[in-house]
């Protein structure tokens, strides 16, 4: 498995690559791998995929200033060792003074209604970062495809709708939630949890598990009641069209709940789509 740091290398070896025939896929993400982003590579490797290049960044510029960019976790031996045995071929470990120029002042963002709801609602300026780093690497990387988990719904749909309208050329796959076996998607952040948030966690997938077709205001209210019993503040509990992100009535196929709560100091998210 190849490393890189510097922007210009990773570049070249992938234009090279690319120019050789290989069909090259792209997992990016911000460390702290866990079998969530492991299943991401595999994923690729089912498409076919003869190059998998894992980026591993915390991305600074979707953080806003009250939240966890300092403390996210980071270790870089463990997650090479785990991209190397998942079956990736390079890893990318770049700095934010390497990927920002220091007067860097160009931002791709989506201008609509996908990013003015939900968590782009509750973190002003959150899907500018994305949708920028994201685009410097499909530039870097040239990838064929691009995968993305699950439970970052939004982003996922944002991404998509980027790809659309500044016609990158690259098919994004999203790959489903991998959850532990109580049921709790997985998350680099719940290493933040104690035991006893880590028990609250679970009325997440609970409360989704619970869900069925049908009028959505009552089920809204009852799960909003449920995550409060466990002692998770609410952010939002939303229903909505899966493509649009715009609120619907019901809950019908096609349709996506996604909730986010605090538990403790920690934001978590999750969903499910009908």
């Amino acid at each position: 498995m190849k490393t890189f740091s510097d922007p210009q290398k990773l570049q070249k070896w992938s234009e090279a690559r690319r120019l050789a025939g290989a069909r090259i896929a792209l997992v990016p993400t911000m460390g702290a791998l866990h079998e969530g982003h492991l299943s991401l590579i595999a994923a690729a490797k089912r498409r076919g995929a003869d190059e998998i290049v894992v980026s591993v960044f915390v991305n600074p510029t979707q953080f806003g200033p009250k939240e966890d960019y300092a403390q996210y976790p980071r270790d870089h031996r463990a997650d090479a060792a785990k991209c190397r045995r998942a079956g990736a071929t390079a890893i990318f470990f770049p700095t934010p003074a390497n990927m920002y120029a220091p007067d860097h002042s160009v931002w791709v963002v989506e201008d609509g209604a996908l990013s003015d709801c939900l968590c782009g609602a509750r973190r002003p300026g959150h899907f500018r970062g994305v949708c920028t780093v994201v685009a410097k690497l499909f530039n870097l990387v040239r990838p064929h495809l691009a995968v993305f988990g699950q439970k970052d719904f939004q982003q996922a749909t944002i991404i998509r709708r980027m790809v659309r309208d500044l016609n990158f050329g690259i098919d994004i796959v999203v790959a489903p939630i991998v959850r532990e076996p109580s049921g709790l998607a997985r998350s680099s952040r719940n290493a933040y949890l104690s035991d006893a948030e880590r028990a609250n966690a679970l009325a997440l997938s609970q409360s989704l598990a619970a869900l069925k077709p049908g009028s959505w205001a009552a089920q809204k209210r009852r799960t909003e009641r449920y995550l409060a019993a466990h002692g998770l503040k609410v952010d939002y509990v939303e229903a909505v069209d899966a493509e649009t992100l715009a609120p619907v009535k019901s809950v019908r196929k096609g349709v996506a709940v996604l909730l986010a709560a605090f538990d403790g100091k920690t934001r978590l998210i999750d969903n499910r789509l009908f």
